[in-house]
């Protein structure tokens, strides 16, 4: 294709301003020709910022008319679903931010018009293109590490509330609370890591301990104080694979403690290794003597950003790294979490239902 991609984007919040547009705009091969919002300042704001000589407040309107080739779609999560499929059966690829939907059949309402479209759909887990995250799974995936049979993770917060009373706080919207919103990255960085077994069994807890303030909202969020908080600000729980390895995950957007924390911790039976806020180290033996050794990895680990690595496979139908199909895997999982966390018992998977 001599031509750049056409790129429009679905949802100018901070995300798709810090994320999408300006990663969009360093790419030789992309034009952004268009944005979409229902807040059409802010949106006319933003086009002048990077140029765009368009600005729709409906979506379909903007697809209708620019002929794109891709479109980000980063909008609040009960969006997601209409909006892909729309943007599929239109004929442009989509570039949607996690979660892919606000539980696993919308997550396959998408695969499903993905796949009668012939368009690619990606997640955005940007997790998973950092170097130390994919260094890590290079060496995991040659056996160094034996068998992975326990990977502890999660991202907790001391103050980090994204403002009572946004949609982040309303389940209708959000679909859950903190383990949809900051879960979405690190338990899926786990379960990625290990090569996504079949998950066996689950359970867990949520818990609504800072419902009642605004003194925990993340900076920047100021939300309405009177507003909906029916999620939960905390999750933790315990999950078990059909390979025999376990995960147990913890997220927060509030909780006391000392720092804030991202971490995941790969336990196998010849050495270990760990992400903890974004530092890598592995664990192992040497002359029968314990090490840890914090790799120096080349920058050039990172061959194709999230967004190089979209607008190539495009290009030349190659695979994604974050398809529509792991959406659909990582909603399954979280939706039988929130089952087992509501009933206080440990739910099993069946292969042939997909809870709601």
């Amino acid at each position: 294709m001599d031509r750049k991609l056409r790129y429009g984007l679905i949802g100018v919040g901070n995300n798709a301003v810090k994320k999408h547009l300006t990663n969009y705009a360093m790419l030789s091969n992309v034009e952004l020709v268009a944005i979409s919002d229902i807040n059409m300042e802010h949106a006319e704001k933003v086009a002048e910022r990077f140029a765009i000589s368009k600005v729709y407040k409906n979506y379909q309107d903007m697809i209708k008319e620019e002929n794109l080739d891709i479109v980000s779609v980063t909008t609040p999560n009960s969006l997601h679903a209409d909006i892909t499929i729309y943007a599929l059966q239109h004929g442009v690829n989509v570039h949607c931010e996690k979660p892919l939907a606000i539980n696993a059949l919308e997550a396959q309402r998408i695969v499903d018009a993905k796949n009668t479209s012939g368009k690619l759909v990606m997640i955005g887990l940007n997790n998973r293109f950092t170097n130390a995250a994919i260094y890590l799974k290079k060496l995991m995936d040659t056996g160094y590490f034996g068998h992975i049979y326990k990977i502890n993770t999660g991202w907790v917060r001391r103050s980090g509330i994204p403002g009572r009373g946004t949609w982040f706080t309303n389940k209708s919207i959000a679909g859950g609370g903190v383990l949809i919103d900051l879960g979405a990255h690190y338990l899926d960085l786990a379960l990625y890591l290990i090569g996504l077994p079949e998950p066996k069994y689950i359970t867990g807890a949520t818990y609504q301990n800072f419902t009642h303030t605004t003194a925990r909202n993340r900076n920047g969020y100021a939300g309405d104080p009177n507003g909906i908080f029916n999620v939960e600000d905390s999750a933790t729980g315990f999950l078990g694979l059909e390979n025999g390895s376990t995960i147990h995950f913890e997220f927060s957007w509030a909780s006391n403690i000392e720092e804030e924390r991202t971490f995941v911790e790969v336990l196998g039976t010849k050495g270990g290794a760990s992400i903890v806020n974004g530092k890598l180290k592995i664990q192992s033996e040497l002359l029968d003597t314990c090490i840890d050794v914090i790799p120096v990895l080349n920058d050039n680990i990172n061959l194709l950003s999230e967004f190089e690595h979209f607008t190539n496979a495009i290009l030349n139908n190659g695979n994604l790294l974050a398809p529509a199909e792991h959406g659909v895997y990582l909603m399954n999982i979280i939706d039988h979490f929130y089952r087992a966390a509501d009933i206080q018992e440990p739910v099993f998977f069946d292969k042939t239902i997909v809870l709601n």
